[in-house]
């Protein structure tokens, strides 16, 4: 950012036409921020990989059955048998089932088990467009209905319709949930960081009019050019604004208040910081949101999705941190910061602080500590071979057991493993014949479930039933075993699909995205890092630093999900959120400390740089990422696996890379490879000179 932007952003007239702005913006957008939640598409088909068997399926089944219409089975068990007035309850309850006005199709049941202690009705239900906000209400009238003269009889509602009521339960009141709690970390962060009882309001005001600017742009870009917005990626956009926005306002205000000590004038303190600070900002910023639209070569919708959403919000965070923000301060002046104000010709105290006896103690030997914290850090990524990320079961994904997860328990036991999640074939009707006939010989499909294919528009449909339970390695093989025989059917174009089916295609989805994407944000990471500081060697350092800081986070990670937590595995898109999460957010730490080393170099020559560097940015970055740390770690007040896979991890991931990977592993890298990190630049040639104290000496005044 130059000088003369810099100092129009926080001149003495202009700070109130900015602040005036936001001020008319905000108003505009609060009402469109509102509708957010209307336009969030939570289906099925928005979180599956478009191109995918399953997807095309899905799409096929339409002319069976309407696309919004879903199975709810209700279970009714009683352990001690099933007594002839259970079986007559049942029986009036299916009748019951069959009058409700969202019923599509025919109920089928009661179908009493062969152990005689279950039965389970099949009741299709179409819950129209807004489904996914209508299921908890019907299902839980279908449950109180079954519920009504049970008399000891134990009733569950599952099946896809049940998932679903459940699912939204979880969500629900997601968007104020992690608000507010969000809001409550920052605040308790930012107090005893600032250890100011008002400056903290200046940075989560901004963070608010922020995040309410980016979901009006979302809900505009959603309903008109779309866009596709779920819950997951609304809740991710609340966290990633907070967070990202807050550090750009921590490490912003930090350089103000060291600026403060050498200007006697706060708008010109103000530009100076803006002008210095501004580029690692911008640079930062650009790297996660870039590294967040790479994410658009997903092949899985709700990946893909993610990525502009994000990056929104962190285009708009900055502009908001970069403008209201720097405004905000000005026109308070010096009392903000309140009980300890900095002063005019104040020494700087970070020269004698906490980071500065750290940068002593590396200095003294330098490549011990570097390998050694590469050792340490490469045996924490061993636990990656713990990590099953190869998609979470329907019991797997609730923390906790929700009536749809009991009553998939009580069918498995009850009935075939199955008959829950039937396999479904489409193919072409002058074939169905003959794919029925290789379809029923499947091993793991019970060919007695095959029934004769229904006919509509030339397109013929049928279903099976698994042998083995549904989501396992057993079942998986079958899917691919009926897809290679179906597809030998000359002339059928047939295809398997079914919820088994789809969770195996996002499987091989989710590791089509991770091969492609991962090398393309560390290829765009590592052109902005070398742009940005003018070398290649430090990029290609910090890019590998980075790297492996990612590989420890999710080492530790995996063994914490299956040896603590408990979890059976890990969502099919975790490795994927939690590497582009930490190295584009990781990488931004590296910027601030950097730049900040590539400032003072010609100076002081690299090495006496790193020094100055880590002891003027070690707090404020850290400060930054314990925020940023507490915002994901939010996450995981959802009863969601994987919301709570994915706050851990980057949560853990952000304090690693900041505290140990920033702090020591990339500082211990400055003073031993010292000038030649910025080869070949001309700083490369900057002589490197440090006493044997080590002791950084106060970084110039900058004028």
């Amino acid at each position: 950012m130059t000088r003369n932007v810099a100092g129009l952003l926080t001149g003495r007239r202009t700070k109130f036409l900015i602040i005036v702005f936001w001020l008319a913006v905000v108003a505009l957008a609060a009402p469109l921020a509102g509708r957010l939640t209307g336009v969030e598409d939570n289906e099925a088909r928005s979180w599956l990989p478009g191109s995918a068997e399953s997807t095309q399926v899905l799409d096929k089944q339409a002319a069976f059955s309407s696309p919004d219409t879903i199975p709810a089975v209700v279970v009714y068990d009683r352990p001690s048998g099933l007594t002839g007035a259970d079986k007559a309850k049942v029986a009036r309850d299916a009748r019951q089932f069959g009058q409700l006005s969202e019923v599509d199709g025919p109920v089928q049941g009661p179908v009493v088990s062969a152990d005689g202690r279950a039965a389970q009705i099949y009741v299709p239900l179409n819950l129209g467009p807004e489904g996914w906000d209508r299921a908890g209400s019907i299902v839980d009238s279908m449950r109180a209905t079954a519920e009504n003269g049970a008399d000891g009889l134990d009733v569950h509602v599952t099946g896809p319709a049940g998932n679903a009521a459940d699912s939204a339960t979880a969500f629900e009141g997601i968007d104020s949930t992690l608000l507010f709690a969000t809001i409550g970390v920052v605040v308790v962060i930012l107090l005893f960081t600032y250890r100011s009882p008002v400056l903290w309001l200046l940075p989560v005001i901004s963070a608010g009019v922020a995040l309410t600017c980016a979901q009006a742009v979302i809900y505009l870009l959603a309903k008109h050019a779309g866009l596709t917005v779920n819950a997951q990626s609304a809740g991710i956009l609340t966290v990633l604004v907070f967070g990202a926005g807050t550090d750009y306002a921590l490490l912003l205000v930090a350089r103000y208040r060291e600026e403060l000590r050498r200007h006697h004038d706060r708008h010109e303190a103000m530009a100076v910081a803006l002008h210095r600070a501004g580029p690692a900002i911008i640079a930062s910023a650009a790297t996660v949101a870039v590294g967040m639209i790479c994410l658009l070569f997903a092949e899985t919708n709700s990946t893909r999705g993610l990525g502009p959403v994000a990056a929104i919000g962190i285009v708009v965070g900055l502009a908001v941190m970069l403008t209201l923000l720097p405004a905000l301060l000005v026109t308070v002046g010096r009392w903000i910061f309140w009980p300890v104000s900095p002063r005019e010709g104040t020494a700087e105290p970070t020269t004698r602080g906490l980071w500065a006896k750290v940068g002593a103690r590396i200095a003294r030997a330098p490549r011990a500590t570097w390998i050694t914290t590469t050792v340490v850090l490469a045996v924490m990524a061993i636990g990656l071979v713990q990590l099953d990320a190869n998609g979470l079961t329907n019991k797997e994904s609730f923390r906790g057991d929700p009536d749809s997860v009991v009553g998939e328990e009580v069918l498995a036991q009850h009935f075939p493993a199955g008959i829950g999640t039937p396999v479904a074939v489409v193919s072409n009707a002058a074939r169905a014949g003959e794919v029925r006939t290789v379809f029923a010989g499947t091993p793991g499909i019970e060919a007695s479930s095959v029934r004769e294919p229904v006919v509509r528009g030339g397109t013929a449909y049928l279903e099976g039933t698994l042998t083995s339970p549904p989501d396992t390695p057993a079942a998986y093989d079958t899917v691919d075993r009926a897809r290679d025989r179906v597809h030998a059917v000359p002339g059928a174009d047939a295809q398997v699909g079914g919820q088994t089916a789809i969770n195996l295609d996002l499987q091989r989805a989710a590791r089509h995205d991770r091969s492609l994407i991962i090398p393309i944000v560390l290829l765009v990471v590592l052109v902005i890092l070398c742009l940005l500081l003018r070398a290649i060697v430090a990029p290609l350092v910090l890019v590998a630093t980075v790297v492996l800081s990612f590989a420890a986070a999710l080492g530790v990670s995996a063994l914490v999900f299956r040896h603590v937590f408990g979890f059976g595995g890990a969502d099919n898109s975790l490795p994927l959120f939690v590497f582009v999460f930490l190295v584009a957010l990781g990488i931004d730490y590296n910027i601030f400390l950097m730049t900040r080393v590539r400032e003072e170099t010609p100076h002081h020559g690299t090495k006496r740089a790193a020094l100055i560097a880590l002891a003027a940015t070690g707090g404020v970055i850290t400060s930054a990422g314990v925020v940023l740390a507490g915002t994901f770690a939010v996450l995981a007040t959802l009863p969601l696996t994987a919301f709570t896979e994915i706050g851990f991890a980057v949560a853990f991931g952000v304090l690693l890379d900041t505290i140990v990977v920033r702090a020591v592993l990339v500082t211990a890298l400055n003073l031993d490879i010292g000038r030649h990190m910025w080869h070949p630049s001309r700083l490369a040639k900057v002589p490197d000179e440090l006493p044997s104290t080590a002791t950084p000496r106060p970084a110039p005044a900058v004028h």
